[in-house]
């Protein structure tokens, strides 16, 4: 008789738990980082903003955002909201804590400041680079967005020689010549004439003829 009640009430209960709803799945999170830099293309020594907002849906816990930058920032400063940031002239960290992300949710918003240190050679590339990760992006790569460009100039031109001007150029002689032989051909050609008449005079006073005009 007990064994038939205990099966009774075994079936119940399996029947019950199949019968009871499956919990809902988590609604799936889709977080996009923009990185917004101001003025873009900023030169040594010039200062610049780098914009930093999350747009989606769903819920990030534990967010974290990462900005680096391949050009040093002098006078950093990095605020966020909401949540609080650590600087460095290349890294900028900041914790935003859990997020809510939606429509009816302020945008969540970091603001960079700095100046970049002067010296960057010319031909350096600046990328600027942002990364977002939570507890829900572990698993998967973080969302990324980034910007880049070239410092005007190039290290090869920058070392080389300044080109010759025209008229230097056209003083250039080819290999083995000397800008001096005009100058010795001279010297030569005047000796050689020299000589010759004084040969002359020492002929003619030998034969007794008068010099050259008083005949």
């Amino acid at each position: 008789m007990w064994e038939s009640v205990a099966a009774s009430v075994a079936g119940m209960m399996g029947a019950v738990a199949v019968a009871a709803p499956a919990p809902p799945p988590a609604p799936a999170v889709d977080a996009t980082p923009v990185l917004t830099s101001t003025p873009f293309g900023a030169l040594p020594a010039q200062g610049v903003t780098h914009t930093v907002t999350i747009s989606g849906r769903g819920t990030l816990t534990a967010t974290r955002v990462t900005f680096t930058t391949t050009a040093d920032l002098d006078g950093v400063i990095a605020q966020a909201e909401p949540g609080r940031c650590a600087a460095s002239p290349r890294i900028v960290v900041c914790d935003l804590g859990d997020l809510l992300l939606g429509a009816a949710a302020a945008v969540p918003r970091i603001t960079i400041t700095g100046r970049i240190r002067p010296g960057v050679p010319p031909g350096t590339v600046v990328r600027n680079r942002v990364g977002v990760t939570s507890a829900e992006s572990t698993a998967t790569d973080p969302q990324i967005a980034s910007n880049a460009y070239l410092l005007p100039g190039s290290p090869a031109t920058a070392t080389e020689p300044p080109l010759e001007s025209p008229a230097v150029a056209s003083e250039v002689r080819p290999p083995g010549r000397s800008l001096r032989m005009p100058a010795v051909a001279a010297v030569v050609v005047g000796a050689v004439a020299a000589g010759t008449l004084l040969t002359r005079r020492r002929l003619r006073r030998r034969h007794g003829l008068p010099p050259p005009g008083r005949l």
